[in-house]
């Protein structure tokens, strides 16, 4: 009986299929057949370990950075020369009239030495609005109970980082001084100016960049103790914060003033430059791995070509044409290429996006941990698969399974039927 649907079919296509499933009649058949297995079992193999371990790069990079902005903010906006804004409300409205951004909040910026007995450690001191912080970080609502609104103006408050606070030896409740760079004429020279300040509570941001070196005070007495008139800058939050180098240049076209703007893909560059090209380097490593198991095809082809030899040169006397004999290992190739793909891409994502099941299960099961909390920030194992690296993949290793099936096909289709037939 004649299936109306397979005369449409090019009979190349057909053959190749069917060299592609072949069962292992002969010990020959079977060790093609398991060559050629191997070879689709290295491509799924290596397609997911691509997927997987981009995917947990994407996380970690994901993580921290989100760890990140829970201290610095999307925009920040400065007044030249560090000195003071001329109009802090106006500056505000200009920046929100853009529709990318969703809160604003002013601070002074300030570097300085805080000391405690004979301990002396250098400081970013930011001073802050505490009932405007949480519009443009995730700080004041992650901090514990609310540590920021402890600030209360003319109290000279501080709120430390707690792996600072630790290097100080300092807790809640204690004094400590703060030294400002530009110091204080008198008649007998320049004396540093030291204010003593109260430690009302820590903070713990999960990046120990900003939790060894960041103290918060509020914005007026950040003001009296700096000798500035008022908020030296604005800091600002986006709706998307993939926008934001886009939207600091739109800011710098509209607003008005001598104001210097950055984003934080720019306050951060060296290290998100450094993760790319880490990225970057494990892609071509983990892609020369499906090369070399899309490459196994080509082994696998050239000992089926010499295995169907007999059928070869039978289909040429029956008229195919050298073309039509290179599609049918084309496909075969091309059909062990697809299926491996396909596996892999099934593989690497059902493993990425339930890795935060399969690791705890690992972690128990071994009774190891792979991120033990006192030496990694991150103590689970984050997983963020992105369209823009899954799909290059599975490009990458179809083009690869192709290209390895084109020097065998050429030389199925130069066989001689004569030659061939010779000795069957």
């Amino acid at each position: 009986m004649k299936i109306p649907f397979l005369q449409h079919i090019p009979y190349e296509l057909l053959i190749g299929w069917r060299y592609t499933r072949a069962g292992r009649s002969t010990r020959r058949n079977g060790f093609i057949s398991f060559i050629s297995g191997v070879s689709m079992l290295g491509i799924a193999l290596g397609v997911a370990a691509l997927i997987i371990v981009l995917s947990v790069m994407n996380g970690f990079q994901k993580e921290v950075r989100d760890r990140m902005l829970g201290v610095v903010s999307h925009i920040e906006i400065y007044a030249a020369g560090g000195q003071a804004l001329a109009d802090v409300s106006q500056t505000i409205a200009q920046a929100k009239a853009n529709p990318q951004v969703m809160g604003a909040a002013p601070f002074i910026a300030a570097q300085a030495l805080l000391a405690r007995g004979e301990d002396m450690k250098g400081v970013m001191v930011r001073g802050i609005d505490p009932a405007l912080e949480h519009e443009v970080t995730d700080l004041s609502s992650a901090a514990q109970s609310g540590v920021l609104s402890k600030l209360v103006p003319g109290e000279f408050g501080v709120v430390l980082g707690a792996e600072l606070a630790r290097s100080l030896g300092v807790r809640e409740g204690d004094k400590v001084t703060l030294v400002a760079p530009s110091g204080q004429v008198t008649p007998a020279g320049v004396v540093p100016r030291l204010k003593q300040m109260s430690v009302v509570g820590l903070f713990d941001s999960g990046h120990y960049e900003y939790d060894s070196a960041m103290a918060f005070v509020h914005w007026q007495d950040a003001a009296k103790v700096f000798r500035l008139e008022g908020p030296s800058g604005i800091r600002l939050k986006l709706h998307d914060l993939h926008q934001a180098r886009q939207v600091a240049e739109e800011l710098s076209r509209t607003m008005t003033g001598d104001l210097y703007l950055r984003d934080w893909t720019r306050q951060n560059r060296t290290w998100f430059a450094a993760v790319q090209v880490e990225k970057r380097m494990m892609f071509i490593i983990l892609t020369l791995i499906v090369a070399v198991a899309a490459f196994n095809l080509v082994s696998t082809l050239v000992m089926t070509v010499t295995d169907k030899r007999a059928d070869i040169a039978i289909l040429r006397t029956l008229g195919a044409s050298p073309g039509s004999i290179m599609g049918i290992f084309v496909v075969q190739g091309a059909m062990v290429g697809v299926i491996g793909t396909l596996a892999g891409l099934l593989l690497g994502l059902g493993i990425a996006y339930n890795i935060d099941v399969i690791v705890p299960a690992l972690e128990q099961a071994l009774g190891a941990s792979f991120l033990p909390k006192d030496i990694y920030l991150i103590s689970r194992m984050p997983s963020d698969p992105q369209q823009g690296d899954i799909v290059p993949i599975a490009v990458i290793a179809l083009v690869l399974a192709f290209v390895a099936t084109l020097y065998p096909s050429w030389r199925a289709s130069q066989v001689n039927p004569a030659e061939a037939l010779r000795y069957e």
